[in-house]
């Protein structure tokens, strides 16, 4: 298994490229803000094709390059429903006072091919299984990708801005909802194994169980809270 990662732009938005192994297909996940040259060396890098670009959720800093490479490789953009409106309309997904601030800067709009996550889904790209969990709470449309034990190799979480090391994603946005993010947390989260790795939108990777020892968010709502990432 290939996962090589990066944080891209402003806001330091990890965006991950998988593959079996280096030389073949690969999926890249969640291009964001100025990801598009980290892309390209690590494609380069590894020899990797793309075959699919699969997105978290539809904030700007997760999404800012999904036209440009989706266009460049001719690949398809994969997003849930409830967040597709957010790459042609991102001031609404965001505010508008931010939004104001983004606006001179970036070329928003969907790539030519979009298709849609569900809840539950099984992805088959590049090779590998990447299985779909709807997790709204940062947004309505948020997911994680989960990438099964194999061999030697943990299971895998890629949680968006779901869950960090230490904190979980902000709610107070257009669509937010902590409420809904702790119901996220308990249903994709907790059921996990302790081993699994989480992978992030932002920050360092950790664990399951370091999370489920350790985060305020999952040791008790009666806990302070951790300083949040992410946009």
């Amino acid at each position: 298994m290939l996962i090589a990662g990066f944080p891209a732009g402003a806001w330091g938005t990890n965006c991950y490229l998988v593959a079996p192994a280096a030389g073949e297909e690969c999926v890249i996940i969640d291009p964001g803000h100025q990801a598009t040259q980290g892309v390209e060396e690590t494609l380069k890098k590894h020899r990797l094709k793309p075959v699919a670009v699969v997105l978290t959720h539809g904030h700007i800093d997760h999404v800012a390059s999904v036209v440009p490479v989706c266009g460049a490789k001719n690949v398809p953009a994969w997003i849930h429903p409830e967040d597709r409106y957010m790459m042609s309309d991102p001031e609404k997904a965001v505010g508008r006072s931010l939004g104001a601030q983004l606006m001179g800067e970036l070329t928003v709009g969907e790539p030519d091919d979009v298709k849609e996550l569900y809840d539950g889904a099984e992805l088959k790209l590049a090779g590998l299984d990447l299985s779909v969990s709807h997790a709204p709470g940062h947004t309505k449309g948020s997911v994680t990708f989960g990438l099964p034990e194999a061999a030697d190799i943990p299971s895998i979480l890629f949680s968006g801005d779901l869950l960090f090391a230490g904190s979980v994603g902000r709610t107070d946005m257009p669509g937010g909802s902590h409420a809904e993010l702790l119901t996220s947390l308990a249903r994709v989260c907790l059921p996990l194994q302790d081993s699994t790795v989480v992978l992030s939108g932002h920050g360092p990777q950790t664990t399951i169980g370091q999370e489920r020892a350790t985060n305020p968010y999952l040791r008790g709502l009666d806990a302070a809270p951790a300083p949040r990432r992410g946009m």
